[in-house]
């Protein structure tokens, strides 16, 4: 195990957030895994980036001297895998709201969803959730979407998505069906990765998988919501997965039962 000395040099622990758990509850646990093993109260600790408490994936922990590294983490680039609803939409473009208004979806076609995919790309003027962390007038907008206060709003901001691929389509009414995306280099199987609960998608809607690539502080909720605008219709995230952020991938990141053995493990 390292010492408590090279603990505080700076480690980055790269962790696989499950589904539910909000960002700051994970570096909490982390947090208390490192209090028990190192008999501290206090260390500088903090993360690389929020994900949504639904998403899953690569959460960057930052412990000691590397919380300097944090602002530098951020500005890397993301990929992000997940599950697109269409037809229908939510107040905050995910599952954490029930479905509150629903669209026409039958015009919608695999290539229709790549044409338009495709347009949001590059660098776009969105516009984040009001379900999010970002700032109003000094407070959160999540504080006055909880409030329900229309009168705030976020303001529009330019972000870089670099790719935006759909990497499979399942039309309504038939959830067991699924059209592959011709020429796809990102084969996505049946079988679904995003541990999305049974129940939570009305069965009759259409679900399209995605894969996105783009720069920081692009959220993919509205993404989401834009692609469903662009289609003349709604859209939802039901899953969402970062995969990368700069040069570490989820396929190194640790579960957060193994951050223990981890360290313990470290020379």
């Amino acid at each position: 195990m390292l010492t408590l000395e090279q603990l505080q040099a700076g480690l980055i622990l790269p962790i696989d957030k499950p589904r539910c758990w909000t960002s700051f509850q994970a570096v909490n646990k982390v947090k208390s895994t490192l209090r028990r093993l190192y008999g501290i109260k206090n260390i500088k600790i903090g993360h690389a980036g929020t994900l949504d408490p639904l998403a899953t994936g690569l959460l960057l922990v930052c412990i000691g001297r590397a919380t300097k590294q944090i602002p530098t983490l951020q500005d890397g680039d993301k990929v992000y895998t997940g599950t697109l609803v269409l037809g229908a939409t939510t107040p905050c473009y995910d599952l954490e709201r029930p479905v509150d208004a629903y669209y026409p979806y039958e015009h919608i076609t695999p290539e229709s969803l790549e044409a338009e995919a495709s347009r949001l790309t590059g660098n776009i003027e969105q516009v984040p959730p009001i379900f999010s962390a970002v700032k109003i007038a000094g407070q959160r907008a999540y504080t006055y979407a909880r409030a329900d206060d229309p009168s705030a709003q976020p303001q529009a901001k330019t972000v870089s998505v670099h790719r935006f691929q759909i990497t499979a389509f399942r039309p309504g009414g038939t959830p067991e069906s699924e059209f592959k995306i011709q020429n796809s280099k990102f084969e996505i199987p049946t079988a679904h990765l995003y541990n999305n609960p049974q129940g939570e998608v009305p069965a009759h809607l259409p679900q399209a998988d995605f894969r996105i690539e783009c720069g920081k502080g692009t959220y993919i909720r509205s993404l989401a919501r834009d692609l469903g605008l662009a289609l003349g219709s709604g859209a939802f995230l039901s899953a969402l997965r970062r995969e990368r952020v700069g040069n570490y991938t989820v396929g190194s990141a640790l579960q957060l039962e193994q951050v223990e053995t981890y360290l313990n493990n470290l020379a």
